[in-house]
């Protein structure tokens, strides 16, 4: 019975709240960022619509606002020639390996009253966080092979 008792204390202990590297993840996101690069694993002129939302030149020096407490945030297109202004999501962080530590960013847009119009969120890695860089890599299927999207941020 103790041994029972035991393994039911220590799945529930396993299965409840988040990891710690995500709780540490959500204290060093907290905060203001600029997306300073957006790169590609293949070279070439490609036409890419970032988040169902503008291209690689509009989000380029746009500014992220994360706020962990409630899996909100803003990010604000500042190109002139762009549809500028600001965009707000929710987006929560998941541990994917315990072992290696990597996690995904999943990130769904949203209105102002944290309302999704499409229902579709978009799954990015977390390949790098840092208290002042930050990486995401999204892959994509090009022609039937992987098309690595990188970007950049740095911490305000």
């Amino acid at each position: 019975m103790k041994k029972i008792a035991l393994i039911v204390l220590t799945l529930t202990l396993f299965s409840c709240g988040s990891s710690k590297t995500v709780r540490t993840s959500n204290n060093v996101i907290k905060g203001d960022w600029t997306l300073n690069s957006i790169t590609y694993n293949k070279s070439g002129t490609f036409n890419v619509t970032l988040l169902d939302d503008e291209n690689k030149s509009c989000f380029e020096n746009s500014t992220w606002k994360f706020i962990p407490n409630n899996n909100t945030g803003i990010y604000t297109i500042n190109n002139t020639s762009c549809n500028n202004g600001d965009r707000h999501f929710i987006f929560t962080i998941d541990e994917v390996d315990k072992v290696t530590g990597l996690y995904d960013f999943l990130l769904k847009p949203t209105n102002k009253k944290r309302k999704s119009i499409t229902n579709q969120g978009f799954r990015l890695n977390l390949s790098a966080l840092s208290d002042t860089t930050m990486q995401w890599k999204q892959t994509v299927s090009v022609e039937g092979s992987p098309f690595i999207i990188t970007m950049n941020f740095s911490k305000l």
